[in-house]
C-alpha cells in the first residue's frame, strides 16, 4: 500500500466488532472476513482479518513483509507456521508474533477447517528491526506453553510482553473470569488495546457506552479511553488482551 493510500486510511474508533456482521469472502478453499482497516495514534496503518482454510488447502504463498508486523491467533483448528524454515503446529489460542523481513506461511494441518486472525499494523514511528531481534525476534507460541496463573475472579495466561520492531511495548495475555464479576474497576492508558472474546459473554463499558461482546467478537479502545470489562453470566469467560505503544 502507497504512502497516499495510507494517508486517506480514517482512525480506528472505540467500539465493537461483531464476528456475525463481517462480509463473508469465498475464495476456492479459503474463506476471508475483513474487520477492521484504519490508523491508531501509534500505527499509520492497522489492519485486521479473519481467514478460514479448508481441509487440505495449499498453505498461504510464503512471503515477507517489508515494513509491516503481524500478530496471528488461532480462533479454531491446526495451523502449521513457517517462519524462515523452522515450523511449529499451533492449536486454538495459538498466536504468532511476526516481524517485518521475515518468510513465513500459513498452512492447515489439521482434520476441520482452520479459521485464525491476522492483525497487520506499521508504526508511525520508525521501525527498528534490531530492537526486534533482541527482545526475541518473531515468536511461535501455543496456549500450552504458557501458564495459568489464579486470580482472585478467575486466572491469567501471559504470552509476552516485549519491545518488537513496531512497538515500544507489546503486551498480550488471556483472561479467565470464572464468574459474573468485573475484570477490574475502569481505567485508561496511553496503550490502544483490543479485546478479542474466546468464550463466554461480556460487556465493556468505553468512554460511557457499553457493548456487549461473544466468542469472536472484538473491542477496540483508543488510546486514554476509560474502558472496563465484566462477565455477565455466571458461566466462566475468557478473552485475549493486547495494547500497544
Amino acid at each position: 500500500m502507497s504512502l497516499s493510500a495510507f494517508a486517506q486510511l480514517q482512525p480506528v474508533k472505540s467500539g465493537i466488532f461483531k464476528w456475525d456482521d463481517h462480509e463473508v469472502i469465498s475464495n476456492e478453499d479459503r474463506v476471508s472476513r475483513p474487520i477492521l482497516e484504519g490508523v491508531s495514534p501509534h500505527f499509520e496503518y492497522l489492519e485486521i482479518h479473519a481467514t478460514t482454510q479448508a481441509v487440505g488447502a495449499k498453505p498461504s504463498t510464503a512471503h515477507a513483509n517489508e515494513d509491516i508486523e503481524e500478530i496471528i491467533i488461532v480462533k479454531e483448528g491446526l495451523m502449521k507456521v513457517t517462519i524462515e524454515g523452522k515450523s511449529s503446529i499451533l492449536g486454538a489460542n495459538g498466536v504468532v508474533s511476526l516481524m517485518p523481513q521475515q518468510m513465513h506461511s500459513l498452512q492447515n494441518a489439521g482434520e476441520s477447517p482452520l479459521t485464525y486472525f491476522i492483525i497487520r499494523y506499521r508504526a508511525k514511528k520508525k521501525m527498528d528491526v534490531e530492537r526486534g531481534v533482541t527482545s526475541g525476534g518473531s515468536l511461535m507460541i501455543n496456549q500450552d506453553s504458557t501458564v495459568f496463573k489464579p486470580t482472585s475472579v478467575g486466572g491469567v495466561r501471559s504470552y509476552f510482553d516485549r519491545s518488537t520492531a513496531m512497538c515500544e511495548r507489546l503486551e498480550m495475555h488471556v483472561t479467565t473470569l470464572d464468574r459474573k464479576v468485573p475484570s477490574h474497576e475502569p481505567h485508561a492508558h496511553i496503550e490502544s488495546e483490543i479485546i478479542l472474546m474466546i468464550s463466554g459473554e461480556t460487556a465493556q463499558l468505553i468512554d460511557g457506552k457499553e457493548y456487549t461482546a461473544k466468542a469472536g467478537d472484538f473491542y477496540f479502545m483508543e488510546s486514554q479511553s476509560m474502558h472496563g470489562i465484566r462477565n455477565i453470566t455466571e458461566q466462566p469467560t475468557t478473552y485475549f488482551a493486547f495494547k500497544w505503544k
